[in-house]
Order: C-alpha cells, then sequence, then structure tokens
C-alpha cells in the first residue's frame, strides 16, 4: 500500500487521546511542516462539571501541541495554580476534580462558545489558534457523546467518575456509549482521513481513547477504506501501560494485555504496529499469526521532548521508506 504523496512530508492523521497520545502527537507536530498533520482527539471524555464544558483530552492535546503542558503530569497548564479549588474547601466544598486557574479560562471561553450555537470543532480551532498551534486539532465529533463505565462495586459511572474521583480503580466489567448509534464523526475529521497519506493511532489507552472515536458514525469505515497505511503505536510496554488504566483493564475485559493484544485489537484496521524494543520476543509470534501485518521495533517511550520528535521521525521514515504495508 504506497503513499498516495510521494514527497518527504506527508500529510499525516492522527488519532490521540490523554498523555501517550499527546506526546507522539507533539512529535509528529514539530517535524512535520504546517499544515500537514490533524488530530482527531477523543471526546468520549467530556462532560459539564460545575456549568462548565470539560473537554480532558482535547485540552491535553491542545496544551501539548502549545507547549504549556505540566511537563510533570502530561496533562493541565505548566505552572498553573489551584486558588479556586482552595477557596472551594474554605466554602466546605471538596471537588473531586480540580481545575487550573489558567486552565478555567479554557473552560470559560468553550461554554460561552457552546451555549451560542458555535460547535465544539470551531471553539477548538479558535482556542488552538489563539495558541499559535500550527497544525489542525480537531475533536472527532460535535455530537453528544460519551464514555460509560460498568464496574463491580459501583455499577454504571460516568467517565470522569471512573478516571479521577476513583482513580480507575473499580473492576470493570463493561464499557458502553451514551450516544452512540446517533452521534457521527464530524465531516473536517473524515475529509483529514479521506486526504491523508498516513493514519497514525497513537499509543492512547486502545478502549477508552481510541474505540470512543472508532465507534462514531462514519469512523471506522473511512479509515478501512482509505488508500493509504494505517499504523498504530502499542501503549503497552512488556505488558505494562506507561501511564493509566490500559493494561489493568484488557485484563479485566478478558483482552490479552501484551502487544500482541493491541495488534488483535485493531486486527482488521491497520497494516503496521510500532512495538518497544522490550517486546521483541513477540515479534516471531505476530509475524506467524498476523504475516500481513509490517512491524516496526524501536524505543516507544517517550520521556523527552527528544524522544517525541525521533519516534515520530522512525515513523514517518519508516513509511516513506516504502515498508510493504
Amino acid at each position: 500500500m504506497a503513499l498516495k504523496n510521494e514527497n518527504l512530508h506527508p500529510k499525516v492523521v492522527a488519532l490521540a487521546g490523554g498523555v501517550g497520545g499527546a506526546k507522539l502527537a507533539h512529535g509528529l507536530a514539530r517535524i512535520l511542516p504546517s499544515g500537514h498533520l490533524t488530530v482527531i482527539v477523543n471526546t468520549g471524555d467530556d462532560f459539564v462539571h460545575r456549568g462548565l464544558n470539560i473537554s480532558p483530552d482535547l485540552d491535553t492535546v491542545m496544551y501539548t501541541l502549545g507547549e504549556i503542558a505540566n511537563p510533570k503530569t502530561g496533562w493541565g497548564i505548566d505552572g498553573d495554580t489551584f486558588q479556586n479549588y482552595e477557596m472551594l474547601e474554605r466554602y466546605g466544598v471538596a471537588p473531586w476534580f480540580r481545575l487550573g486557574d489558567r486552565d478555567l479560562a479554557t473552560h470559560f471561553i468553550r461554554t460561552e462558545a457552546l451555549q451560542h450555537g458555535q460547535t465544539l470543532t470551531q471553539v477548538t480551532q479558535q482556542l488552538s489558534q489563539a495558541l499559535g498551534i500550527q497544525q489542525t486539532i480537531l475533536p472527532a465529533t460535535d455530537d453528544p457523546f460519551a464514555t460509560l463505565v460498568d464496574t463491580q462495586e459501583y455499577g454504571r459511572l460516568e467517565f470522569q467518575e471512573y478516571f479521577v474521583k476513583f482513580r480507575w480503580q473499580p473492576t470493570v466489567v463493561g464499557l458502553s456509549y451514551k450516544g452512540e448509534g446517533e452521534a457521527q464523526a464530524t465531516q473536517m475529521a473524515l475529509d483529514a482521513i479521506h486526504h491523508a497519506d498516513l493514519v497514525v493511532i497513537c499509543p492512547s489507552n486502545p478502549l477508552l481513547s481510541i474505540e470512543p472515536i472508532l465507534r462514531l458514525g462514519g469512523m471506522r469505515e473511512a479509515i478501512q477504506s482509505r488508500p493509504v497505511p494505517c499504523i498504530a503505536v502499542s501503549p503497552l510496554i512488556g505488558g505494562k501501560a506507561v501511564k493509566g488504566p490500559a493494561a489493568k483493564l484488557m485484563e479485566e475485559l478478558h483482552l490479552d494485555a501484551s502487544v500482541k493484544g493491541i495488534a488483535a485489537y485493531y486486527a482488521g484496521l491497520i497494516d503496521g504496529l510500532v512495538m518497544d524494543t522490550t517486546d521483541t520476543n513477540a515479534v516471531e509470534e505476530l509475524r506467524k499469526s498476523a504475516p500481513a501485518l509490517s512491524l516496526i521495533v524501536t524505543q516507544t517511550l517517550m520521556e523527552t521532548i527528544e524522544d517525541r520528535e525521533r519516534l515520530a521521525g522512525e515513523i514517518l521514515k519508516w513509511i516513506l521508506e516504502g515498508i510493504s504495508l
């Protein structure tokens, strides 16, 4: 499967959510020319908190590409303070979802824009441009859509209750999606995929960050019907997630929490898989079980900005050198 655009600067679409996805998107953004990257971001995490429209994954990607993200946590704004939280505590309120003081400005603008009839796509573009971001960040949908988590201990939880309030510790017995069957991928997202030279599934949680994107009307079909390569970067290294509940969740839902499980999860969607050197022992088995799947084995842990650029560069080099996808 060849690139549509045979040059050194392909047009890339990245599917992303969470810190890992944002890091690779940042690496791609730094090495691709302006306008050559579109990041389609999970909105299944979005919710309304204290009257404000919060889009955690969109903000993580936006702050990361805008190079203002907190380098220690990977989310939030570097150097932000939480005096609003401290004042809420003084009033006797103990909010389980903390919002930084500067972070609040994003939510104020988003909420007001949505109330005045703008779409999530429109306000995301405005916020991104104000932060000087040269690449395109798109919410996967403008329609109401939410991930719900069925747990053994507490029954059905809204996503942020599970992820933040209970720190993703409850045992998950199932996932569902409010709005599934009605929510559609945006036309801008579908057009980006149609015009792309490469689709990259970032090392995001496959169940919580990528699946909500794929569940949107038109999205999976658009990726499957594209005439260009689609590759995934495994979020697991040695069977463990770098950050978050990916491995725990896969085990609870009786999926193989390994790079082989990632390959199986995306079977029928991807042409190539990027895996960490820690998982080299899985290469032969993958070549037997998925002979058509191209593999690249490299260091996938992104501890520095240089790591992000290196991994992004290796992915692009791999594609541009015409590896048999």
